[in-house]
């Protein structure tokens, strides 16, 4: 039996603190997962492990996982490692798998496509990953995003969807040539949009825009648009939502008129 890392200075503790950080992950190419349900579903995508660091006097070992891959840490050499507190018993580092672009995304089916431009935060980037998977978005179009998506608030907020391997990153010039390549039509959001968000006929073959909370989309994608929308508010406060909630109000609303498309 190996003895239990106790040090926080072993490398391999190190290793998992390095990786919190982005360029860390480019360079080393890993990135960490520090939940077991995350863990099972990046496996089941074809994620590969390097090695997961685990506290298995608490929690046993991982049966998905090679016994050779497993490397048992003490509870208090993890909690220093770990991203997050409370955690799940582990932390798998990750090899970093390469996010395809506008040449991959020309070569997918017909499914609605969510498109993200400079959004910054990454717990709002995980959700709308999860409610996109939820609502039959079969795509993802990041689009001069400055987010990693091995970020640990994006794999958590996902919920395991940033591993579906549906995640395109674009410039907008990419995206915007991808799209009408594509015969896309698209939908962006506006707060100042004549259009009821309800009112609007979707078609499946579509994209839905959407930007930063607090400007909005650039005005090239506004131009570039086929229709501007907004979800009506009712309100006597609130006259916008959270990108993450408009978005699943939007992309659900998409999900109900086309599925039978």
């Amino acid at each position: 039996m190996v003895d239990a890392i106790t040090s926080l200075q072993n490398p391999r503790i190190k290793q998992v603190r390095r990786l919190r950080d982005h360029r860390a992950r480019v360079e080393e190419n890993r990135y960490v997962i520090d939940s077991r349900r995350d863990l099972a579903r990046a496996l089941a995508a074809g994620h590969q492990v390097d090695y997961v660091l685990i506290e298995s006097s608490r929690f046993g070992t991982l049966s998905d996982v090679s016994i050779d891959a497993q490397i048992p840490v003490s509870a208090q050499a993890l909690d220093k490692a770990s991203y997050r507190d409370n955690n799940d018993g582990i932390a798998a580092v990750m090899m970093r798998q390469a996010i395809p672009g506008a040449a991959e995304f020309l070569r997918i089916g017909r499914v609605p496509v969510l498109a993200l431009a400079a959004i910054e935060k990454p717990g709002n980037v995980g959700a709308l990953l999860r409610t996109a998977d939820a609502a039959g978005f079969g795509s993802v179009v990041l689009i001069d995003c400055p987010i990693d998506v091995y970020n640990p608030n994006v794999i958590r907020a996902s919920t395991g969807a940033v591993f579906l391997g549906n995640v395109y990153e674009m410039t907008t010039a990419q995206a915007q040539d991808a799209f009408s390549t594509r015969g896309l039509r698209t939908y962006a959001t506006h707060l100042d949009a004549a259009t009821d968000a309800f009112s609007v006929q979707f078609v499946k073959d579509s994209v839905l825009l959407m930007g930063q909370e607090d400007i909005g989309l650039p005005e090239a994608w506004l131009a570039f648009a086929d229709e501007r929308i907004i979800i009506p508010m009712a309100g006597k406060i609130a006259d916008s939502l959270n990108v993450a909630a408009a978005g699943a109000v939007l992309m659900f609303e998409m999900y109900r008129q086309t599925r039978n498309q």
